[in-house]
């Protein structure tokens, strides 16, 4: 029986701590009044998730997103209210990445956005001042790839882009949903709470 050489973390929920509640407030008050039904920390809907899945561009959202409510929304107050998912970045969690990279393939697969991903591969997105990008062999953005998770297509994506065998891979993911379909598709599946700190159960799969 193989071992596990390919381990998939999720960006939000798993590698980020989320905050969907501030993100959610922050898009009501510039008038996005149905912001609770649009947004999710598994997969967006509506105009949201058609940024997600990389069918609008940001300006694209920002167009549409103006037009629902009714007034012109700058780019920087949209991204301001996207910025309010990210509650905290735990170094120790990419430490511990960092030290996987040593003896497995290590990924990442996310349902985001361009806002996010653009925070996440400057310097700014950990205390010890590393992009998204030093943490991993390869990112895979819904936005970039056009599918969103839990759809098998950008499972089997990855699969083929990174050479990857199903039975020999673990995922990690908050969305019980996405962790559902990388089982049934052969991989091993773990599936963490939102905040936390899952170097034990990792430890343990692997």
């Amino acid at each position: 029986m193989p071992g596990i050489r390919h381990v998939v973390f999720d960006l939000g929920g798993v590698i980020i701590d989320l905050d969907t509640e501030r993100s959610v407030r922050r898009f009501e008050e510039i008038g996005v009044t149905d912001a609770r039904e649009l947004l999710s920390p598994y997969q967006q809907k509506g105009i949201f998730l058609e940024l997600e899945n990389g069918r609008i561009t940001f300006d694209g959202f920002c167009e549409k997103l103006s037009r629902h409510v009714g007034k012109a929304l700058s780019k920087e107050a949209v991204a301001y209210c996207w910025k309010g998912f990210i509650a905290d970045t735990p170094q120790y969690k990419l430490d511990y990445i960092l030290g996987l990279r040593k003896r497995y393939g290590v990924y990442l697969l996310s349902n985001t956005n361009p806002v996010i991903m653009e925070w996440a591969r400057s310097a700014g997105f950990t205390p010890a001042g590393r992009p998204v990008t030093a943490y991993f062999d390869k990112i895979y953005a819904s936005y970039e790839v056009g599918i969103t998770k839990p759809d098998p297509r950008i499972f089997e994506f990855m699969f083929q882009d990174a050479g990857m065998i199903p039975s020999e891979s673990l995922f990690i993911d908050d969305g019980k949903k996405n962790v559902d379909v990388a089982a049934s598709l052969g991989m091993k599946a773990y599936q963490p709470g939102n905040g936390e700190d899952w170097r034990g159960a990792v430890d343990q799969l692997l």
